[in-house]
């Protein structure tokens, strides 16, 4: 007899799907809209500089991640092997941006491991969030990066929610 309701792998079609849904908004012709009548266009220094910082930034959000990660992980070495291949992924996130140095240092990590398992849920959200509302203002191919990496946050927060209930 077949399982009912929502398993790991309608989950990750799932948030394929949404990912794949936002690409398709994704060019250059929003951009066009929005410039102003007269003005000069984007110079490709300029937008390099610009794809640069967001990089920086979407890096530095994923690299808190990371770090959240592994204060939970210290605080509760018992959850090291449930969240060892979720924090790894999040790890190649940061590679994959282009960061590899430290943010500050997380804040408190609940005493609770039930509760910094939530905690680490809602960053996950966060983060995932955050790099889907920098698809609108990221070229296409970084766009294609973003929805991947915002996908699979999203998927690590159903995983880190419902995905222990089994």
């Amino acid at each position: 007899m077949g399982r009912t309701g929502t398993t790991r792998r309608r989950a990750l079609m799932v948030t394929g799907a949404v990912a794949a849904g936002a690409l398709t908004g994704c060019s250059g012709e929003e951009r066009e809209r929005r410039r102003t009548p007269g003005s000069a266009p984007d110079t490709a220094r300029d937008a390099a500089r610009a794809e640069s910082a967001l990089r920086r930034r979407l890096a530095a959000a994923s690299g808190s991640l990371r770090d959240q990660y592994d204060a939970v992980i210290a605080q509760h070495p018992s959850l090291a092997g449930q969240l060892a291949a979720l924090r790894e992924a999040v790890s190649e996130h940061v590679a994959a941006l282009g960061g590899t140095t430290r943010v500050a240092a997380p804040g408190t990590v609940p005493a609770a491991a039930p509760a910094a398992v939530k905690a680490l849920a809602v960053a996950e959200r966060r983060t995932s969030d955050a790099h889907m509302a920098a698809l609108v203002d990221a070229e296409p191919e970084l766009a294609r990066l973003l929805a991947s990496i915002a996908a699979a946050g999203a998927a690590h927060a159903y995983l880190l929610t419902k995905g222990g209930s089994r």
